[in-house]
């Protein structure tokens, strides 16, 4: 049963989703950077974990440069939120056409595509993942492929409240299979490479605690192998993005293809998935939404 709080969340949730919709864009946004400098000034704990992480991907930043780049993620932040309860899928044609003049690193993706390869995207929590994941749907669409496009995600409480997630990105044109499922959700992301589909998997934090020490930023860190796992057992190709945001717009730069020629390669190519992680963030580091633990040194010990 729902606990008061939960309820209470899914009500917040289901007003802003009313509410930011039926706002001028401009107000909207408004709001929402205020909400983001408030947030900034009164360095809660994710921000002061947003700091501690954005310090190793900028470490020679002085006191102010990164006082300026914790304000800075915090509105990136705020801008997904924001963007999150406006987008619709009728978005879909908009932005794509914004982000096809903007994306770099796309032909490997459609060299795939063409070849009948499946795609596992392997992407950072950054920018707005749903407009990057809407171009993905809309350019398949346009393929003549729909769907063809998978993404996992962790099931919230209350369940009323990760329907409601479920329902919006099921609108946009995502399959969306939750983290819990285990089995189940591994065959439907196989079942989506094997047919020559595309999946996205988030993969810059190692939440079930199964992943590879890995180094990033010059630090120990521990990634999850998924996205490394799925390219070995179903021969798709694995690529690196990181959705980020542009003054007025998306984009989300595609890295060289990390090759995974069997299981035992895993490792290393969870590694290099880290390693471009590493180079794409430090291109655009306020779009980085780490306002969790990364590193083994922040993160709790065993049980």
């Amino acid at each position: 049963m729902s606990t008061l709080a939960e309820r209470f969340a899914d009500a917040e949730y289901a007003a802003a989703w009313r509410l930011v919709r039926g706002l001028p864009a401009p107000l909207a946004r408004g709001a929402f950077g205020l909400g983001a400098d408030l947030g900034a000034r009164r360095g809660g704990q994710g921000v002061r974990r947003l700091r501690a992480n954005l310090a190793r991907v900028v470490p020679d930043a002085v006191p102010a440069e990164l006082d300026a780049l914790v304000r800075a993620g915090m509105r990136s932040y705020a801008r997904y939120w924001c963007e999150m309860f406006r987008l619709r899928a009728g978005d879909g044609p908009r932005v794509r056409a914004y982000m096809d003049r903007h994306m770099t690193g796309t032909g490997p993706f459609f060299e795939a595509l063409a070849a009948g390869r499946g795609v596992v995207f392997a992407v950072p929590h950054s920018g707005n993942w749903d407009a990057a994941g809407l171009w993905v749907t809309e350019t398949l669409r346009e393929m003549g492929r729909e769907p063809a496009f998978t993404t996992v995600v962790q099931r919230l409480r209350p369940d009323s409240l990760y329907r409601r997630f479920v329902a919006f990105r099921e609108a946009l044109g995502f399959e969306v299979v939750a983290a819990e499922d285990g089995s189940a959700g591994y065959r439907a992301l196989t079942r989506r490479l094997r047919a020559g589909g595309v999946v996205c998997l988030v993969a810059d934090r190692d939440v079930t605690s199964t992943g590879v020490d890995v180094s990033f930023f010059g630090e120990r860190a521990s990634f999850p192998t998924g996205p490394a796992r799925l390219a070995a057992l179903t021969g798709a190709v694995l690529m690196p993005a990181y959705p980020h945001f542009t003054p007025d717009g998306w984009t989300a730069p595609i890295a060289d293809p990390v090759p995974v020629a069997d299981r035992a390669s895993v490792p290393k190519a969870t590694q290099a998935v880290a390693d471009a992680f590493a180079r794409l963030i430090a291109s655009a580091p306020a779009d980085w939404h780490a306002l969790q633990p990364i590193w083994t040194a922040d993160r709790p010990g065993p049980p």
